[in-house]
């Protein structure tokens, strides 16, 4: 009876909370370290565990997200005000021309491209009053502009060094496992978002060439699953394993060569500067536009930490757009740009609450507590077992019917409850931790562009004069079929 009755509350607690936050009654920010008290309370969590490490040690539990995250947002805010990201969509637009398909593609590249570092309101805000009017001028309705915009933000973050650092804290996965996923689902959504080009266009009555989106898509598809998954697939075989090592030494070693001589150059411009012989102080180089893919090169590549990767592509992004007042600006980068992204730390802190609410703090509590499992991880475990698929197709099946869960801070919502089910289903053993790594991401490309209650589609539905519930509609159809692609490729790398 005692037990019926836990499992009652928890169920009104999470059901109450989610309609709270879906009606917008009750901030994310708050529901989150709210839903951590009440569900360690109905566990039988109480007085020191509670305070010490549901609230105290919960708020911590991420800090290696959250600190990524501040470096960021930092490195994003010199992006912004170095007027790097501006000009280097400026002159894409200018390569496009005014072909409708083009501009659209490079826009899309463009913006991805960009988000593998930017991140924050004031990023896309930032973007989207240089990209939406060029989008508008050769044509696109105002409906497929939003779309591609929040496609191409969605692809860049899934690229993004910064969003994976909550899957190595969570679920305790290693960058190559995160990285070869992730690498199959960016080409899965960057072939959803070529049909979402092309379809939309044509129903906006553009004449287009079907042959050349199917071609350029296949192909960038096909080399990027292969980059994902080639090196797990041809490891066993020592000849491949050596054929394979090679090229990756040898690139690297490229990679060294280039930087280089690319530092040579740098030093020589700065001497020009410094010695007054350049006469446009201000001038962006063209080197300075590869400072949003710094961090991600070094990470994928060289397997640098992430915040040693970040604070290297802040002092190039700092030393390659060298001028006069760029200490100031560098010190408002720190100080801002930290700050621009205290919402995403605040909700992190939030859900590392959570986190410690349900599964517990770790060894040191079970030791001390000779042995005993976390009272809140006890009770669920066998309930949850029972009801997490544990087959690959019917984990496929059920979250690809579950995957508009993940709308509106719903439980697969990795900004609401998200992180919580996943250490369920991790501490139930029902599913594998990389499984669960790749349902998150699947099921999360909904949530990061169709979602009504992210910051960005609302901002962007306001900006082009659209109901945020008409983006949710256009895109969802499109975007579920890759959340079911991704669940198949999950099911396919990691059962």
């Amino acid at each position: 009876m005692i037990a019926t009755l836990q499992l009652i509350g928890f169920l009104v607690v999470f059901v109450v909370l989610a309609l709270l936050m879906f009606f917008r009654k009750l901030p994310a920010l708050i529901a989150l370290p709210l839903m951590a008290v009440l569900t360690a309370l109905l566990g039988g969590v109480r007085g020191a565990d509670l305070l010490h490490h549901v609230i105290g040690g919960g708020a911590v539990r991420l800090h290696t997200a959250y600190t990524v995250a501040i470096f960021g947002g930092m490195l994003s805010f010199l992006l912004q005000k170095s007027g790097v990201a501006e000009q280097l969509i400026k002159n894409g637009a200018e390569l496009a021309g005014d072909r409708p398909w083009s501009v659209g593609l490079i826009m899309l590249l463009l913006i991805a491209m960009l988000f593998t570092t930017l991140g924050g309101l004031g990023a896309i805000i930032m973007v989207a009053t240089i990209v939406l009017p060029i989008m508008a001028s050769v044509g696109f309705s105002s409906l497929t502009i939003a779309g591609i915009f929040l496609i191409g933000i969605n692809l860049g973050g899934i690229l993004n060094p910064g969003n994976w650092a909550l899957y190595i804290d969570v679920l305790k996965l290693d960058i190559p496992t995160i990285r070869s996923f992730a690498l199959v689902l960016f080409a899965i959504c960057l072939l959803m978002a070529l049909a979402f080009l092309t379809l939309e266009l044509r129903r906006e009555g553009h004449k287009l060439e079907l042959k050349k989106p199917l071609r350029y898509g296949l192909l960038i598809a096909v080399c990027t699953i292969f980059l994902g998954w080639g090196w797990q697939q041809l490891q066993p075989l020592t000849v491949w394993k050596f054929i394979w090592r090679t090229i990756g030494a040898g690139f690297r070693s490229t990679l060294l060569l280039a930087a280089l001589l690319l530092a040579g150059r740098i030093l020589f411009d700065l001497a020009r500067k410094w010695s007054g012989r350049e006469r446009h102080m201000s001038r962006i180089v063209w080197y300075a536009y590869l400072t949003p893919v710094v961090p991600l090169l070094l990470i994928l590549i060289f397997k640098i930490h992430f915040v040693t990767a970040f604070i290297a592509g802040l002092f190039y992004g700092f030393v390659v757009t060298w001028r006069k007042g760029s200490i100031n600006m560098l010190s408002q980068a720190i100080i801002e740009g930290g700050a621009s992204v205290m919402p995403a730390v605040v909700l992190m802190m939030g859900i590392g609450m959570l986190l410690t609410a349900i599964i517990g703090p770790g060894g040191d509590w079970s030791a001390l507590n000779g042995g005993a499992e976390w009272p809140v991880l006890a009770f669920l475990k066998p309930v949850m077992v029972e009801i997490i698929p544990s087959s690959p197709w019917l984990y496929v099946l059920v979250f690809t019917l579950l995957a508009p869960l993940s709308l509106y801070r719903g439980p697969l919502n990795v900004w609401g409850m998200g992180y919580g089910m996943a250490a369920i289903m991790l501490a139930s053993g029902a599913l594998p931790a990389a499984a669960i790594m790749g349902l998150l991401i699947s099921v999360g490309q909904i949530q990061g562009i169709c979602d009504p209650t992210n910051t960005q589609n609302v901002w962007i539905a306001n900006e082009l004069h659209l109901d945020v519930q008409e983006i949710l509609w256009r895109t969802l159809p499109y975007v579920w079929v890759v959340s079911a692609l991704g669940l198949t490729a999950a099911a396919f790398l990691f059962f």
